[in-house]
C-alpha cells in the first residue's frame, strides 16, 4: 500500500504529463470498445438474419450440400414427415427447439410466355406459417420489427419472385418494381418451344391461342418449368404475389418462393412428396453443440437407414465466417495499434520521470531501498496509469455508446434491403470490457518495466551527484 501511495503521489507531481498520457490511454480504450461493440453488433445481426432465414441447423440427405444444387430432386428425403415428428418429440431436443420445418429446393425455368421471355431460376418451397414463426426469433433484442412472408394468406398456386426475375420477365409495371426501364426491342418468337407452351396451356386448363382480352386485368402470371423426379418436364402456372428484393443481386436474379405443396407437386407429381432439407431453429444459439450431438445420435441409430447429415448455419452460409473474420481481423489490428501507442506513450512518460528523479533514486538507494523496491515503484506508477485510464475509458465508452444507440442513426447491413437502427453493443459485453481494461493495464505496466529496470540499476554515487 505504501508503494502504491507513493506511486500515486509521484504521478500527481507532474499533472500535465500524467494527464497527457492518460488522455492517450482513454482515447485508445474508447476506440477499442466502441469498434468492438460495433463489430460484435454486426456479428450478432448477421447471425440473427441467417437464423431467421435458414435456422440454426439443417438435416439434409448425405452429399446434398456438395452436389444437390445440380439436381435437388435426387436428394429428397422421402420420410421427411416422420423425421420431423421424431425430432420435434425427442425428449432431449424438444426443450431447445423453436421451429422444425421442411423445405424443398428445385431448379427450373420461369417464363412469361405471353411476353416471349424466360430465365433460369432456383425455387424454394416452404411452409409459410412455420417460416413466419422463424422470423420472430430475436435472441439479442435488436430493435427491428419482424416481417411476414409475402406468401402469407395466399392461394396454393401463388409465388414470390426476386426483383431481378421480375425485370427479365417484364413484370415491372404490375409488380411496381423500381429502376426497371422498359425493353426497347420487342421479343421475337416464343420464349419456349411449342410443346412446352402447349404443356403450360394444358396445365392452366386453357388454350393459349384463345386467351381472353380481360386476362390483362388479372394478377401477373408466370409459368414455372421444372424436370420432375423421372426427368420429364412439368409446368405449373403460378400467380405472382410480389417481387421482393433480398439485398443480394445474384439472389434477386434467380429466386422464386412458393408453397411447399405446390413445389412438391411440380417436382414429384403423383409420386410420394419429399423435402430436401429439414430446418431446425433453436431458442438459443448456445444450444447448437448440444443439439448437434443429439442429432448425431439419432442419425446413427433411429435414422441410420436414411443416410442423412447435419449442417449448422455457419457451414450453410460461408459469408458469415468471411464477414465476421474480416471484422475480427480489423478489431485485432486496431487493438495492436492502440496497444503500441500506449506502450510508447507510457514508456516515454516513465523514462522522463526516471531522468528527472535521478537524485531522488540515488537518495532512496542510499537510505536502504533495494533495487527491487525502485523497480516496483516505477512499475506501480505505470500500472496506476493503466488502471485509471482503463476505468475512465470504459465509463466514457459506455456513455458514448448510449448516445449512439439513442441518436436514431441507421445503416444498411450486408444482405439487408432496408436500413436498420445503428447500435453499439458495449453494455453487457463483460468479456470485451474486462479484456480491454486488463490488456491496457498490462501494456502500461510492461512499458514501465524497462525504465524501472534502468532506474534500479543506477549507481548510487553517480545518481547522487547527478545535476
Amino acid at each position: 500500500m505504501n508503494t502504491f501511495s507513493l506511486a500515486l503521489r509521484n504521478l500527481l507531481r507532474n499533472r500535465r504529463r500524467s494527464f497527457t498520457t492518460l488522455l492517450a490511454m482513454v482515447i485508445g480504450a474508447v476506440a477499442i470498445l466502441i469498434f468492438g461493440g460495433y463489430s460484435g453488433n454486426i456479428n450478432l445481426g448477421l447471425q440473427t438474419g441467417y437464423v431467421r432465414d435458414s435456422g440454426h441447423l439443417q438435416i439434409q440427405h448425405k452429399d446434398y450440400f456438395l452436389y444437390g444444387s445440380g439436381n435437388p430432386a435426387a436428394y429428397g428425403m422421402k420420410n421427411y414427415v416422420q423425421i420431423v415428428e421424431l425430432v420435434r418429440n425427442d425428449a432431449v431436443l424438444k426443450p431447445m427447439l423453436q421451429v422444425v420445418t421442411p423445405t424443398l429446393s428445385l431448379g427450373g425455368i420461369a417464363g412469361n410466355f405471353s411476353a416471349g421471355v424466360s430465365r433460369t431460376v432456383i425455387g424454394q418451397g416452404v411452409v409459410v406459417d412455420e417460416q413466419n414463426t422463424m422470423r420472430l426469433w430475436n435472441e439479442y433484442g435488436f430493435p427491428q420489427k419482424p416481417y411476414q412472408m409475402a406468401l402469407t394468406g395466399s392461394a396454393d398456386n401463388s409465388v414470390v419472385i426476386g426483383t431481378g426475375v421480375a425485370r427479365v420477365l417484364q413484370l415491372c409495371e404490375p409488380l411496381k418494381v423500381k429502376n426497371c426501364p422498359q425493353s426497347i426491342a420487342k421479343p421475337t418468337g416464343p420464349a419456349a418451344p411449342d410443346d412446352i407452351t402447349d404443356l403450360s396451356a394444358l396445365e392452366a386448363g386453357t388454350n393459349t391461342k384463345n386467351q381472353t382480352a380481360n386476362e390483362s386485368n388479372a394478377s401477373p402470371r408466370i409459368e414455372l418449368l421444372a424436370a420432375n423426379v423421372h426427368g420429364a418436364p412439368n409446368v405449373a402456372g403460378l400467380e405472382v404475389v410480389k417481387a421482393e428484393q433480398h439485398g443480394i443481386k445474384e439472389l434477386d436474379d434467380i429466386l422464386v418462393q412458393l408453397h411447399l405443396a405446390q413445389a412438391q407437386k411440380l417436382v414429384y407429381g403423383g409420386d410420394a412428396p419429399k423435402a430436401t432439407s429439414i430446418v431446425l431453429q433453436l431458442k438459443h444459439t448456445a444450444d447448437i453443440p448440444a443439439a448437434s450431438a443429439r442429432l448425431a445420435q439419432l442419425l446413427a441409430n433411429e435414422l441410420k437407414a436414411e443416410n442423412l447429415e447435419v449442417h449448422d448455419f455457419k457451414t450453410l452460409n460461408p459469408s458469415y465466417g468471411q464477414i465476421t473474420g474480416m471484422f475480427s481481423a480489423i478489431f485485432g489490428f486496431i487493438a495492436i495499434l492502440i496497444g503500441a501507442i500506449v506502450l510508447f506513450t507510457v514508456g516515454n512518460t516513465m523514462s522522463m520521470a526516471v531522468m528527472e528523479r535521478t537524485v531522488e533514486i540515488g537518495t532512496l538507494r542510499a537510505m536502504g531501498v533495494r533495487r527491487d523496491g525502485i523497480r516496483r515503484l516505477f512499475v506501480c506508477e505505470g500500472l496506476l496509469l493503466g488502471l485509471i485510464g482503463a476505468v475512465l475509458g470504459v465509463l466514457l465508452a459506455l456513455g458514448l455508446a448510449y448516445l449512439i444507440n439513442h441518436a436514431g442513426l441507421t445503416w444498411m447491413p450486408p444482405g439487408n434491403t432496408e436500413a436498420v437502427p445503428l447500435t453499439v453493443r458495449v453494455w453487457g459485453e463483460t468479456k470485451m470490457i474486462v479484456g480491454t481494461a486488463v490488456g491496457l493495464m498490462l501494456v502500461a505496466a510492461l512499458s514501465a518495466w524497462w525504465p524501472a529496470r534502468r532506474a534500479a540499476q543506477m549507481n548510487i554515487v553517480d545518481a547522487l551527484r547527478h545535476v
